[in-house]
């Protein structure tokens, strides 16, 4: 049995982090994991600037009300959904992806927890496990599952390299040159054909 794990930003919908840094004004706020791959690093960090600013939870959710998921990102969805499972691995939050997965159609996502004080300032975040990615291609893998997994960023190569199919989509100049072993792909149809041939 198949199923098919996929990053959310980047590859779905818009780099949340990146929209909020336009909307706020704080062009440091436009670092990701496509610069930093040290997740935990990166969000301390993030939250670290937020506090500065005075910013908490309702001012990034109310950028995210207004992200649309990329152009041909749903009908992508869509179909992959009707030839297969699907899973979202994300290392965003529950309280940021909420609103984007109404808009993809409710997919299954696996994703973190941030921790909001009652004023609504961003605190700390709690991640569901450890090397969230792969962790969840290897417990899929051992149940059975065989995985076939696409992301753009340092965070989605574990999962990538441990599928029986990865593949890099949109993703930086930098990571397609460290990895030539990964196939790259710039759009949906090209993705989903790649994908097409794995699942037979």
């Amino acid at each position: 049995m198949n199923i098919v794990c996929l990053d959310l930003e980047g590859v779905l919908v818009p780099e949340i982090w990146i929209a909020f840094a336009e909307a706020s004004g704080i062009p440091e706020l436009k670092r990701t994991t496509r610069d930093e791959p040290d997740y935990d690093k990166l969000m301390r960090w993030r939250i670290g600037i937020l506090k500065e600013h005075g910013l908490g939870l309702k001012e990034i959710q109310d950028t995210i009300a207004k992200i649309d998921p990329m152009p041909g990102a749903k009908e992508f969805l869509d179909e992959l959904r009707s030839l297969t499972q699907v899973i979202i691995i994300s290392d965003t939050f529950s309280q940021f992806a909420g609103p984007l997965m109404k808009k993809l159609g409710m997919p299954t996502i696996f994703c973190n927890t941030l921790e909001v004080a009652e004023n609504g300032e961003i605190t700390g975040f709690k991640m569901r496990c450890e090397q969230s990615k792969l962790t969840t291609v290897r417990a899929l893998q051992s149940i059975g599952f065989e995985t076939i997994a696409s992301g753009d960023s340092h965070n989605d190569l574990g999962m990538i390299q441990a599928s029986k199919a990865g593949f890099l989509f949109r993703s930086t100049e930098q990571i397609k040159a460290d990895h030539p072993e990964l196939p790259a792909f710039e759009n949906y149809g090209e993705l989903m054909e790649a994908i097409k041939k794995a699942l037979d």
